[in-house]
Order: structure tokens, then C-alpha cells, then sequence
């Protein structure tokens, strides 16, 4: 087997498709993947293991058919426990039990729905669930996939003794590559290596914690080093990482967990909104096939995906706290600005914003909203009203555990 370079994905995928006998276009499509976060839905915090095929083309028609696809939703994506064995000669196979139609023929379902189709792996032995991880079948498994239609893989961390995860990851980067077929690369290591500092070039999501908890604010302890979070212990641990995120290479604070149940409509909608301040992925977990309206309003918010969205590419961050009261602020494209003021607390507070006496400066984007020079015009982005202008202070109730949402325009 040739050897290949450990090329950068930004400045190198287009070489590598060149030296694979690959055409331009090809290889753009490499360079040019994940340009905003992406969106889609994951099966894992709903079912867990419990998958099958007929879940997933289930799951796929309601998001070709319920307003997500239009919203810009598009990756349907397996986690764990699809695995069958692995035939004589090393290349893994689906569960013949749970996909008896095989691979193949569900990829070319979820395709036939205007959708993308994703599936999981793990660096390791064995997956976290047990199954046929894809240590020393790197190629052979990023082939398998390029045959099936694959479109994103999600590259789990378990059982995976004495390797080195930049090695690992890079290793199945090049895999994919050499397959042909663009693929978007979910590193899912937790963050324990700090793969922001060095995956800009391997991968174009990069999880930063621990797994996530349906919980507003707790800790899971499941046992030595396994711990799982609420959705405000995973937003404070993307504190100091916004630097390292942009288009093609994005921060992953893990799966939303909005509409299952576990968060009061209040707290989604909080949830939801934050993840887009953040720039992060949009994946769903929840049963796309039973949604109340209330949830499907949430996860389908245009103008707020619009904020996650943004050609800009720039990771929101905390610009002032009071009381219960966080301020979040991200410049978008065009000069516009996002505000999220998010309600910690159970109990509903006033905010007050003055923008001539509160000026905001971004050292990563380079820019200042200047209020006291530039008049903006305010909508709510929940709401869909307009509030106002920068002209006077801005007055809101935040109710608990709750935001209030804005967006700036000149």
C-alpha cells in the first residue's frame, strides 16, 4: 500500500485528490465542506442503541417532510450499534438483523429524501458500545463508507490504549480522503487532548467536552473519568476556545437535547439559542417522528439557525454578567450583531442595555459595535418583532431559565 503524507485539510486535501487522480472539482468539495456548523440529527441521546433501519428512514421522512429540511437541516446520522461483524477480509458489515436491506440501500433513502447520510465509528478496538471499532481498518472502513454514499462520519474515543489522538485522527483524515468521497469529519475525543489546538487541519468538528446530560444545570457521575453535563456546564466549558473555531473547523460542545423532555420548553428554547451564539453544530436528538409544536418551533427558528449560520464564522462569547443575567454577544457578516441575554436563574429579571455607555469590542473579529456613531435597528428574534432602535436603551423580562434575543442591523 502507497504511504501518504499527513497533509493539511485546508491547504493540502486538494493536492492529495490531485495526487489520487482526482479532477479540481473534487477536490473543492474536500476544501469547501462545512463552511457554517453543521445541521442535521444523531440517533444516539434519543435511542441509544435501539437503532434500525426502519427507525432511520422513519426519522428521515419526517425531517424531508416537518419544515427541518427547509430550515436547513440535512445530515441523518447513526451512532453506535449499527456494526455488524467484519467479513473474512477485514471490512465491516451492518448488523445483518437490525439493516437486513444493508447499508448501501438506506444511504440511497436518505439521499432519495434531499438529505445526507452519516454513520459512526470509533479510533479504538471497539466502539463504546462494543462493537467493531476501526483501528488497523482505517482505509478499508473509509472505503466502505465512499461506497455506500456516506456523507459524514462521527469518530468516537473508546478503547483506544496507547494511541495518540492526532495520530489517530489524522490517520482516518487521509483514509477518508484517499476514499473520494467528501466526507465531513466529526472528531467526537471529548476534548481531552485539546483538539482545537491542532485539528484545524484534521477535522471540521471537534467535540470540547465530556458527553451532555438532559439536565439544565447537573452533573452525571457514571464512574471513573465518565461524566456527563447539563446544558449550562457544557456552555461554561467553551469559555476560552471561541478563537479556534471558523469555517471548516468548528468547536462542538456536543448534540442538542432540545425536545427530550427532560428541559422545560423555556429552557430548549434557551438551550437552542445558545448553541447558535456559540456557532455550533445543529444536531438534533431528539424523536423527529413525535414532536409537539412547540419543539419543531424551536428547532426550526430561522432567524435564530440564521445567527448558527452565519458566512462570518464567529463563535459568540460572554460579554457581561449580572445577578442571574449573562450578555452574549456575536458579530455576524455584513456589520449586523447578535445579542442573547440569558436568564440563569429561575426567577424572570429586567435587563437594561445602553449602548452608548456599554461600548463592545471583539478581538477575534476585529470589530467594534459603535452605537454611539452607527444607529441599528433591533428585532427580536424570538418574537419576530421589531424593538426599537440603538437610539435609546434596550428593555427587556428575561423569563427563567430562559432568553431574550436580538439581532442588530444597521
Amino acid at each position: 500500500m502507497l504511504n501518504f503524507p499527513s497533509i493539511p485539510l485546508k491547504t493540502g486535501l486538494a493536492s492529495l485528490a490531485l495526487l489520487l487522480g482526482m479532477g479540481s472539482a473534487q477536490a473543492q468539495k474536500y476544501t469547501q465542506l462545512a463552511q457554517t456548523p453543521p445541521m442535521g440529527w444523531n440517533s444516539w441521546n434519543k435511542f441509544a442503541c435501539d437503532v434500525d433501519e426502519q427507525k432511520i428512514r422513519q426519522v428521515a421522512d419526517a425531517m424531508a417532510a416537518n419544515g427541518m429540511k427547509a430550515a436547513g437541516y440535512e445530515y441523518i446520522v447513526i451512532d453506535d450499534c449499527w456494526h455488524g461483524r467484519r467479513d473474512t477480509l477485514g471490512f465491516i458489515q451492518p448488523d445483518k438483523q437490525r439493516f437486513p436491506s444493508g447499508m448501501k440501500a438506506l444511504v440511497d433513502y436518505v439521499h432519495g429524501k434531499g438529505l445526507k447520510f452519516g454513520i459512526y465509528s470509533d479510533a479504538g478496538n471497539k466502539t463504546c458500545g462494543g462493537r467493531p471499532g476501526s483501528r488497523g481498518h482505517e482505509y478499508q472502513d473509509a472505503t466502505t463508507y465512499a461506497q455506500w454514499g456516506v456523507d459524514y462520519l462521527k469518530y468516537d474515543w473508546c478503547a483506544t490504549e496507547g494511541l495518540k489522538a492526532e495520530g489517530a485522527y489524522t490517520t482516518m483524515r487521509d483514509a477518508l480522503a484517499r476514499a473520494g468521497h467528501p466526507v465531513v469529519f466529526s472528531m467526537c475525543e471529548w476534548g481531552t487532548a485539546k483538539p482545537w489546538l491542532w485539528a484545524n487541519n484534521v477535522g471540521h468538528l471537534w467535540r470540547t467536552t465530556g458527553d451532555i446530560f438532559n439536565c439544565w444545570d447537573c452533573l452525571q457521575d457514571n464512574g471513573g473519568d465518565w461524566k456527563a453535563y447539563g446544558v449550562m456546564r457544557i456552555l461554561d466549558m467553551q469559555d476560552g476556545l471561541r478563537q479556534y473555531a471558523g469555517p471548516g473547523h468548528w468547536n462542538d460542545p456536543d448534540m442538542m437535547e432540545v425536545g427530550n423532555g427532560k428541559l422545560t420548553p423555556n429552557e430548549d428554547r434557551a438551550h437552542f439559542a445558545m448553541w447558535c451564539m456559540l456557532a455550533a453544530p445543529l444536531i438534533a436528538g431528539n424523536d423527529l417522528r413525535q414532536m409537539n409544536p412547540q419543539t419543531l418551533s424551536t428547532l426550526t427558528n430561522k432567524a435564530v439557525i440564521a445567527v448558527d449560520q452565519d458566512p462570518l464564522g464567529v463563535q459568540g462569547f460572554r460579554f457581561a454578567a449580572k445577578d442571574s443575567v449573562e450578555t452574549w454577544v456575536k458579530p455576524l457578516a455584513g456589520g449586523d450583531w447578535a445579542l442573547c441575554f440569558l436568564n440563569r436563574g429561575r426567577k424572570s429579571q429586567p435587563v437594561t442595555f445602553d449602548w452608548k455607555t456599554q461600548p463592545i469590542h471583539d478581538d477575534v473579529a476585529k470589530r467594534d459595535l459603535a452605537a454611539d456613531r452607527t444607529r441599528y435597528k433591533i428585532r427580536n428574534l424570538w418574537t419576530g418583532c421589531e424593538a426599537g432602535t440603538t437610539a435609546k436603551p434596550f428593555r427587556a423580562e428575561v423569563p427563567g431559565h430562559d432568553v431574550v434575543m436580538i439581532r442588530l442591523s444597521k
